[in-house]
């Protein structure tokens, strides 16, 4: 039964792709009707019928599955039917997911270059427009989720931020919160970490961030630079013992039977943004662009709802390989803040390069620690 199930899913599944009707198949396997011919008919005849009666098609991009959501909440068949529904079926949103557009700086390039409407990115991607987006890196500054998400709803942020990438012709329609990076050790490395005294001479493995290299040298690590692609294999070697992406990261991209401790350390987010192209978007119709902005504003809110839910359920797939979680004290917080927060004489550089001053910084900082009008769930 279950032989033949998937048998017919994959033959409608591949009737809708070959007809042209990709997004109509995206549709249907997130809703899990691939396996009905009827419901598949249905979804095909619905999406059909609203990218008729579209004045305008916006192709949103992104490096995620749509099934994605229920671990890492990244919500872009949310964004679909709520820009459908809030522009009156002015725009027809067609999805392109699982990164078959490409990911990261690839699809900020399309956006830019007006190739596709919009796409969903790591925030850093905007750090090359606005140096300011990359002080998201900076262990503590906005690690936890609502330190993160009071800084981008923020004035401050909109002025020094948002304002450059404009100037770059991009335009923020949300910011999606995920939840902090971990910290991850593999299955036979150092056991559990609770204290940065434990992270001794542990080859972690980090991105070209130079700050996340600097953050796990201060706290006593030996960061060890890594391709993604490459991360599975050398965690899976020794070649790193542990690595900090979110938990709900860590369970999309396969590491659930490698792990043994991960720990909620809260130094930084795993952020990530759709953008539009801004030119397209102040071509459209008034009310088309306030649907739009509305739909965003919805989207982020159901995000901001579906964190700890996508949370649990990938700490409870983890915790079937036997990978065991700790959550940290005020005061074990404590020793990591103070042995690399943000705070600390080492990170005033940063502050200045990428703020442009300690004043403009201090401004950022204040909006961080400010409880702004949305409220999101911390591990």
């Amino acid at each position: 039964m279950k032989n033949t199930l998937k048998s017919e899913e994959r033959r409608n599944f591949l009737k809708l792709t070959g007809s042209g009707a990709f997004t109509a198949a995206m549709v249907a396997g997130a809703a899990g009707t691939l396996w009905s011919t009827q419901a598949v008919a249905q979804t095909a005849k619905e999406e059909k019928g609203r990218q008729a009666a579209a004045d305008h098609i916006m192709t949103i991009a992104t490096a995620y599955v749509l099934g994605a959501s229920r671990s890492y909440p990244i919500m872009q068949l949310d964004l679909k039917e709520n820009i459908q529904n809030a522009t009156n079926g002015k725009v027809y949103v067609k999805l392109a997911p699982g990164g078959q557009l490409g990911a990261g700086g690839a699809l900020v390039q399309k956006v830019q270059g007006g190739t596709i409407q919009a796409a969903q990115h790591s925030l850093s991607n905007f750090a090359a427009f606005a140096p300011a987006a990359d002080l998201i890196n900076m262990p503590y500054f906005c690690g936890s989720n609502q330190r993160f998400t009071n800084l981008v709803h923020s004035n401050a942020w909109k002025q020094d931020v948002e304002a450059k990438v404009a100037e770059k012709g991009f335009k923020a329609l949300f910011y999606i919160v995920i939840d902090p990076r971990v910290v991850a050790v593999r299955k036979g490395g150092a056991g559990a970490v609770i204290t940065p005294s434990d992270l001794e001479g542990v080859k972690f493995r980090v991105p070209g961030s130079k700050m996340l290299q600097q953050y796990y040298k201060m706290v006593g690590a030996n960061p060890t630079p890594v391709a993604w692609g490459e991360t599975p294999s050398a965690i899976k070697q020794g070649v790193a013992d542990a690595l900090d992406p979110s938990v709900g990261a860590l369970f999309v991209f396969g590491f659930k039977d490698i792990l043994s401790h991960v720990t909620f350390t809260q130094a930084v987010p795993d952020s990530q943004v759709f953008s539009c192209n801004l030119k397209w978007f102040n071509s459209l119709p008034a009310d088309v662009q306030e649907g739009i902005e509305i739909a965003s504003e919805i989207t982020g809110h159901q995000n901001l709802a579906k964190v700890p839910s996508a949370r649990n359920y990938a700490m409870a797939e983890l915790r079937k390989s036997g990978v065991e979680f700790h959550s940290l004290t005020e005061d074990q917080l404590g020793e990591w803040k103070a042995a690399g927060g943000y705070q600390r004489p080492e990170w005033d550089s940063y502050k200045v390069e990428l703020a442009g001053s300690m004043d403009a910084f201090a401004k950022l900082e204040e909006a961080a620690s400010t409880q702004g009008r949305f409220y999101v769930h911390d591990a």
